[in-house]
């Protein structure tokens, strides 16, 4: 009796077992995101695996089985359908407030408050697709506000995801277009300096989009069902919450309320 009552507190005393997470996360974070993961697993056994892509080919994929612990969407629609839907049992939250920018890799280009857009003497305009990344639909949501839909329609070229409407204009394929802030800063510049040197921050021309000329664009994370018995997952979810994560988003240019 004695041996099996040290036998039981023994092995209250072991470590949690090191657990290995999938999660599926929108393109527009992949930098913040890969630093949260290296501090997470830097203080913890667990290892983070993520997949980076647009947030409607996710909702996809987990509403047809895809084996994904965690869902770091664009926006706060997908999560809350797949929470509704039973995918997760009322773990939602809002980990960022995402910034649009209307971005050229050519310097000394006039993009503040859409004036070269209204010119007209470009290319092509690069967006995300709205049917499946939200800041494809902020970037729609801009272009009505300016009142400038009709005649940008031609120049319209649309990346499946975020990433790949900031590749268009990476490349050249594109001359300017709308991506998250995100993608072209510089991880560590404070918020305060965004307004008085963005230009001097980045590469080539950068307008950061007012936040009244489109919807807020908050982005959610949840826990799945199939990461509810996983203490790494409760874990990561629990860090991405925390002072220390949150001090790193807001570098890559993400807000919160």
């Amino acid at each position: 009796m004695k041996f099996l009552l040290i036998f039981i507190l023994a092995c209250h005393c072991l470590p949690v077992s090191a657990e290995t997470i999938t999660i599926a996360v929108a393109s527009n974070f992949r930098s913040a995101m890969n630093e949260l993961i290296n501090e997470f697993e830097a203080d913890s056994e667990h290892e983070v695996l993520v997949s980076y892509g647009s947030s409607g080919r996710f909702f996809a994929q987990i509403n047809n089985g895809a084996p994904f612990d965690a869902f770091f969407s664009a926006d706060q629609d997908k999560p809350a359908l797949l929470e509704a839907g039973g995918e997760s049992d009322s773990s939602r939250f809002t980990y960022a407030i995402g910034a649009l920018a209307l971005w050229s890799k050519s310097p000394g280009l006039p993009l503040a408050e859409g004036e070269l857009l209204r010119q007209g003497s470009f290319n092509k305009l690069s967006i995300a697709n709205p049917r499946l990344a939200p800041y494809g639909v902020a970037a729609l949501e801009v272009l009505a506000s300016l009142g400038l839909q009709e005649s940008t329609r031609e120049f319209l070229v649309q990346g499946e995801n975020i990433t790949q409407a900031f590749q268009f204009v990476d490349s050249g394929n594109a001359e300017l277009g709308f991506v998250a802030l995100s993608q072209i800063m510089q991880a560590g510049v404070v918020e305060e300096a965004l307004d008085e040197a963005l230009e001097a921050l980045i590469e080539g021309s950068v307008w950061l989009v007012p936040s009244e000329l489109h919807s807020p664009i908050r982005q959610d994370a949840l826990l799945l069902k199939r990461g509810e018995n996983k203490q790494a997952a409760i874990d990561f979810l629990d860090f991405v919450q925390s002072d220390k994560a949150k001090k790193i988003i807001q570098t890559y240019g993400y807000r919160f309320e």
